[in-house]
């Protein structure tokens, strides 16, 4: 079946039928999932099952199936409690105004999960796999899926390092999960600009490090950062490249773009410690589109903090799969304190917004291939 399997990319149907199905036995009342998706929190309420295979050095991966959600039974000694041998995704499945169910790139998170994969010292699970993972778990637990504006099953395929073994080297059992949690508006008053602190007592990745894989280590280096900024009423940190010439990378979660008054966007360039965001290439192709001149520049701080303050920089936005598109209102250091566009969402940014929540949501033609339906 592996052999069979790794050919196989972007056929769902094809893929998502080797995975067993096991419906659970105490799913949720149905007035009380109805309750949850009518109010969804981000990451707090979980769907009935959950997508499921296991890899195991001489057999590879194995035992495709869609079980109960529940919790996971691990070894104290299993890898991923002691090296941190583990990477995620994070993707959507969308319900059109016709009843059926899409997500937006998903061969591109296959791809960077591959990418996660290797560089964490992981086995790589096919695109088909990982596709089949995601359609398998989205086609039983479909009624979880919320309707409304900008409502969506946010899905977490995750991979960990199971075996019980405290030596340092790669360990010979793994596991890989999907699970689902129906998500509302990201902002529940509305979009609304954030504050940014430009940290330069810590960075979240370096150069050679594991920064554009997407891994735990990656995430929790960002969060005392990110606490302290909040006691000074800041809600996100933008990290800079760790250089003696300090550059622009990227948030704890999102990519970054900066719009000039005379029209043309940038972007730090992917350098080999900032993430590769689906969201980011998207923006950077429709923009493009646009007949805007957009570019993926090294951007220094001292440069940024230079057309803060002479006023060329009229927008700010960051990116990425919870949020789609995020104004920033306020940049500032310890050097520098600077509002953007008055505070206020810029034109350019929510213009761009709308048109990529319209292309998910199937409200505007999928000119690209982008999406994708799963149910």
């Amino acid at each position: 079946m592996s052999s069979e399997l790794e050919n196989l990319t972007t056929s769902i149907d094809e893929v998502a039928q080797f995975f067993d199905v096991t419906v659970t036995d105490t799913p949720l009342p149905v007035d009380e999932r109805e309750a949850l998706k009518a109010k969804p929190k981000f990451g707090t309420v979980f769907s009935d099952h959950m997508a499921r295979m296991t890899w195991r050095e001489d057999e590879g991966w194995d035992g495709r199936r869609v079980e109960k959600y529940g919790p996971i039974a691990l070894d104290p000694a299993a890898a991923v409690f002691h090296y941190g041998q583990e990477i995620f995704e994070g993707l959507k499945a969308y319900r059109h105004a016709d009843g059926s169910v899409w997500s937006f790139r998903p061969e591109e998170n296959a791809k960077r999960y591959i990418r996660s994969a290797r560089r964490l010292a992981l086995p790589e699970l096919s695109v088909g796999d990982f596709l089949g993972s995601v359609a398998a778990l989205v086609r039983a637990d479909v009624e979880w899926i919320p309707t409304g504006e900008e409502a969506a099953l946010y899905l977490r395929p995750f991979m960990i390092a199971t075996e019980a073994f405290l030596g340092v080297r790669p360990a010979r059992e793994v596991e890989h999960l999907v699970i689902a949690s129906p998500v509302g508006p990201y902002f529940s008053g509305g979009v609304h600009p954030v504050n940014i602190w430009i940290s330069q007592d810590y960075a979240r990745a370096s150069r050679g490090g594991t920064g554009e894989a997407k891994c735990g280590g990656n995430y929790a280096a960002s969060l005392l950062p990110q606490i302290t900024a909040a006691k000074d009423g800041f809600d996100q940190v933008c990290f800079l490249d760790g250089q003696v010439d300090p550059a622009i990378e990227e948030l704890g979660g999102m990519n970054v773009f900066f719009v000039k008054h005379n029209g043309d966007v940038v972007t730090p360039a992917l350098s080999g410690s900032i993430l590769h965001g689906v969201t980011r290439s998207s923006i950077l192709q429709l923009i493009k589109e646009r007949n805007v001149n957009v570019s993926e520049e090294h951007i220094s701080l001292a440069s940024l903090k230079a057309m803060l303050e002479s006023g060329e920089i009229a927008e700010a936005f960051a990116c990425g799969t919870a949020a789609v598109i995020t104004p920033i209102g306020r940049l500032a250091d310890h050097d520098f304190d600077v509002t953007i566009n008055g505070g206020e969402p810029g034109k350019f940014t929510m213009d761009v917004r709308e048109e990529l929540t319209d292309i998910q949501n199937g409200r505007r033609p999928d000119r690209h291939g982008w999406l994708t339906r799963l149910a």
